[in-house]
């Protein structure tokens, strides 16, 4: 697919705007399911790149800073798969081979990251030596420059992956083969599995785990729209809520027993009762 003066723009901008906010972090331009649904909507091809967001962000649900250690780079996963999406042209047959295509580039994307904040640490040399002199004006300056690195960081490469052009990208996805396609699809929907897998390992608790169960068995239910979902998982929220201010508190029968909160709203009060 070719793209006007106009859409190249646009996707470079949202590039940029994605870059700025995987360190911003206010209005979550990085996430992959924003970012590649204004890629999509900007060149016309929303559906697949939603789908294409969806399935990666289910993947960056498990990525986090964690100390020393750097997430991989969402952001740049998001945006250059998206653009080697619309790209190829392939619509949503090409969900999977620009997804295959995300992991390896978020990996490398870290790259990028570390080069970028080595150069602002510089900058914050510079900052504070502003500081010192009471120039709040060049402090100013310094920062929006150290941000626009951050949103350069990923409008250079998607711009790059622009200059390509549609055809050799195309012809990239077309020279993968069959069974490759076909196997880059399955450990997509592992990778999927995993993500969310390490979400629920830093969520889980015996508390929360009940909650899990009762989502997992209703979203079966085909009939059940996401708003109903929302309304169930809304109401079981609020009497988990009322439980936890009663749990523990010792007003039951029970407790002349020796009663204490242990942290479970549930368990308290059926130890008390």
């Amino acid at each position: 697919m070719e793209l006007n003066v106009i859409q190249i723009i646009l996707v470079v901008l949202v590039s940029f705007l994605a870059g700025m906010e995987g360190i911003l972090d206010e209005f979550h331009f990085h996430q992959p399911v924003i970012a590649c649904t204004l890629i999509g909507l900007v060149t016309g091809q929303l559906m697949p790149c939603l789908i294409l967001g969806g399935t990666l962000q289910m993947v960056a649900l498990g990525w986090a800073n964690i100390g020393a250690a750097v997430a991989p780079d969402v952001a740049l996963a998001s945006v250059a798969s998206a653009i080697i999406l619309v790209l190829g042209g392939q619509g949503t047959k090409g969900v999977s081979s620009a997804y295959a295509i995300a992991i390896p580039l978020a990996v490398a994307g870290l790259l990028l990251t570390i080069l970028v904040r080595t150069i602002s640490t510089g900058i914050v040399h510079i900052m504070d030596a502003a500081a010192k002199e009471g120039n709040f004006r060049k402090i100013e300056m310094w920062q929006y420059i150290a941000i626009c690195l951050q949103g350069l960081r990923i409008a250079i490469p998607a711009a790059m992956i622009l200059a390509l052009g549609a055809g050799p990208v195309k012809s990239m996805l077309n020279a993968i083969p069959q069974v490759v396609q076909d196997g880059l699809s399955i450990g997509g929907g592992m990778v999927v599995a995993v993500g969310y897998a390490m979400v629920i390992n830093m969520m889980a608790s015996r508390e929360v785990w009940p909650f899990f169960a009762i989502g997992f068995v209703l979203a079966t239910i085909k009939s059940l729209t996401l708003i109903g979902l929302g309304a169930i998982g809304l109401a079981l929220a609020l009497i988990y809520l009322t439980l936890s201010k009663n749990g523990g508190s010792g007003n039951g029968d029970g407790g002349s027993t020796g009663d204490s909160n242990t942290g479970d709203p549930v368990g308290d009060i059926i130890d008390n009762y």
